[in-house]
Formats: C-alpha cells, structure tokens, sequence
C-alpha cells in the first residue's frame, strides 16, 4: 500500500530498481577473457586454483581485496526520497 501521492506498487519498483542495478554491477565487473598467471597490480604469481575458480582472474587475493574494499565505499547512495533517511 502506497502512502501520499505515491501510487500502488511504487516502493517495490524502487527496491527492484536497486536490486536489478546491484546486479548490473556485479555483472559488469566480472572478469572476462583468459586468466592470468601474474596480478596486474603488483606481479605477484596468481595461484592455479584460484585461476581455475575464477576464469579471467586478473587480480591477486590481496589486490582484489584492495578494490573490494574501494568499490564498498563508493557504492553507497539513497535512492529513497524521505528527508529522515538521507540524515541518517
């Protein structure tokens, strides 16, 4: 049930909108193309099981874990219009 002037059904359109972004995302940042046997970052050897379990691995564990933690911090953002949410 939808509140105000916000017709029926609004507020789940705006969580599949996120949800269907999210997985845009992540779509978009998986590796592509062969793996490599060296990290891009920093040249360290990149481990056979690892480029088994991830095909087109171009990233060592630490370094991965580096942009990981980047991506975190900047994927934050309100998609909802309450004045209460975006203090918080």
């Amino acid at each position: 049930m939808a509140g105000g002037w916000a017709r029926d059904g609004a507020v789940q359109d705006q969580i599949d909108s996120t949800v269907d972004d999210a997985v845009e995302r992540a779509r978009a940042r998986l590796p592509k193309g062969p793996s490599r046997s060296h990290c891009e970052e920093c040249g360290e050897f990149i481990p056979e099981a690892r480029r088994a379990a991830i095909p087109g691995v171009r990233l060592c564990i630490a370094c991965q874990e580096e942009h990981d933690a980047q991506d975190r911090q900047s994927a934050v953002y309100n998609r909802r219009g309450s004045k209460d949410s975006q203090l918080r």
